[in-house]
């Protein structure tokens, strides 16, 4: 069997923990049952032999197999990562949901996308990048009585996104303790009306709009201050033509959007200035969670 989940961009400015959408960068893993178990990873952390001994996909893997079948089973996983780990484009969630997907494919039971979803929630509680990763495409999303609830609308082809990924890590733990402990009620409804303008522009297709709807009071400049170059990042992709910029998650990551035939020349100015940087251009992905029998 073969699982792949896309990587995602959460937050997108305003829409703390609320908003993401998916980016054509997959995590894939396939797997069949064996007589011994074996891990074998192939691309982003594949020199880190710590993954195959404490590795959150197997993990939870073991946990919703022997809960779906009652019995443990051996499996040969072979890893195709892509995403980037801790650098704010949902490496984790594309774990948790490839694993949980996993374990009810291997034990023979078939579930919804919003089941999975569901279930990713235990493991991760804010669905910003989770959403996105099962769904695919831009999502707004919101937790009600333990269940997401969410609405997403599709991509179209003609804008891309434009990766910037530095070659440092961020943990999103410790960047939420760089946060506020409260905000005023100026702060608090800035980003209420520009989250709600944000959704609007997406569902709209308004892309014109995101640049002054995208901006945001919660998170980001307290993020951004642990890293300086990505001012510089916002800055040039603003100057170039992008219709929005915004931190990727919790960073490292800088994402940006822009239309299909902007997005080349965007991507060579932030290559040319930031040389130490992965500067990828990526079409969105508007499938998410995919399951090959």
């Amino acid at each position: 069997m073969r699982i792949s989940v896309p990587a995602t961009s959460a937050n997108l400015g305003p829409g703390f923990d609320s908003l993401g959408l998916a980016v054509d960068l997959k995590n894939v893993v396939e797997f069949h049952p064996s007589k011994f178990f074996s891990v074998a990873i192939k691309g982003e952390g594949e020199n880190n032999p710590r993954l195959k001994g404490n590795n959150l996909f197997i993990s939870i893997f073991n946990e919703h197999y022997e809960r779906l079948t009652k019995k443990k089973q051996n499996f040969k996983f072979t890893f195709y990562n892509k995403i980037p780990m801790s650098r704010g484009l949902g490496s984790s969630s594309a774990v948790i949901v490839s694993a949980i997907a996993s374990a009810h494919e291997a034990a023979g039971i078939r579930v919804s996308k919003r089941r999975i979803l569901n279930h990713a929630l235990v493991y991760e509680s804010h669905p910003d990048n989770i959403t996105p990763a099962v769904m695919g495409g831009f999502n707004a999303a919101t937790v009600e009585k333990n269940k997401v609830f969410s609405q997403k609308k599709h991509l179209p082809d003609y804008i891309k996104a434009i990766v910037v990924i530095p070659n440092k890590q961020m943990n999103t733990a410790k960047g939420r303790l760089l946060l506020p402990k409260s905000y005023s009620k100026e702060n608090a409804t800035y980003n209420l009306t520009h989250t709600a303008v944000s959704v609007a522009a997406f569902f709209n297709e308004d892309w014109e709009m995101l640049k002054l709807a995208s901006q945001d009071r919660f998170h980001q400049k307290a993020r951004m201050k642990t890293l300086p170059e990505l001012f510089s990042v916002q800055k040039i992709a603003y100057e170039s033509g992008a219709l929005m910029s915004t931190l990727s998650g919790s960073g490292s990551t800088f994402f940006s959007m822009a239309y299909d035939e902007d997005a080349p020349m965007i991507a060579n100015r932030l290559s040319q200035k930031f040389p130490d940087f992965n500067v990828k251009t990526l079409n969105f992905d508007n499938d998410g969670l995919i399951i090959e029998r």
